[in-house]
């Protein structure tokens, strides 16, 4: 099938957000950067259109800002990862009582061997990924699509901050353990019990995050080039 220039257009775009998106949910593109249209064109070797409807699509994404005629990687803001966190866990909650209602076994199953394919994670972005594809596929098990949307909007602007995480393997083995254990619940359809323990999962999140982001480390973070906004600024 011959593309017309719009398809290939499209295509641009899609293959210019995919890579502005990674660099900036990975930290290559550092919290605060600021970008223009003119240097990604030659950089990406792209015309204006597609890199600006890009950019405004990350936009919509929270993970870029309009910075004047520019643009801005949006910073790390703490207050806003605290609320993320806070609205994540009343969802997840939400819909995993849901999931104990509505979810077939083959579907737990499936939930299931989504652990098993990485356990143990075989790198530090594996266990990421599999964290992110895991509360994703929880919260579908509502069948509810405005939870999963909501679902995947939270993750992508907590994304950045799990590069920020002080983990050890101790912690990523106990993270695996209270993923199964939130499946078993399920699978005993025990939604309450599902959600007590999903919001204690976030709940962990939240105080490892806390703790990997206090006040002399984001110092640090802001002396290596990283926009990060403290609670209440």
């Amino acid at each position: 099938m011959t593309q017309t220039p719009q398809t290939s257009q499209t295509s641009q775009t899609e293959l210019i957000y995919e890579r502005l998106r990674q660099s900036i949910l990975s930290l290559a593109v550092t919290p605060g950067a600021r970008l223009t249209e003119r240097g990604l064109e030659a950089e990406l070797a792209a015309s204006r259109t597609p890199v600006r409807a890009a950019l405004t699509r990350l936009e919509g994404e929270g993970l870029m800002q309009r910075d004047g005629r520019g643009w801005r990687v949006s910073p790390i803001d703490l207050g806003e990862v605290e609320a993320q966190l806070e609205f994540r866990s009343a969802v997840e909650a939400a819909a995993v009582r849901l999931a104990a209602l509505r979810a077939t076994d083959a579907q737990i199953d499936a939930l299931d061997d989504l652990l098993l394919s990485f356990d143990p994670p075989e790198s530090e972005e594996a266990g990421h990924r599999m964290g992110t594809d895991f509360h994703v596929e929880l919260v579908r098990l509502s069948g509810n699509p405005f939870m999963v949307a909501s679902a995947v909007s939270s993750l992508t602007r907590l994304a950045r901050t799990r590069w920020l995480e002080v983990r050890t393997r101790e912690s990523r083995v106990r993270a695996i353990d209270e993923h199964r254990a939130i499946v078993e619940a399920l699978r005993r359809r025990a939604g309450d019990e599902a959600a007590r323990l999903v919001v204690a999962h976030i709940e962990r999140t939240r105080e490892r995050l806390v703790l990997s982001l206090d006040e002399e480390r984001s110092r640090s973070l802001r002396a290596r080039g990283y926009e990060v906004i403290a609670p209440g600024r």
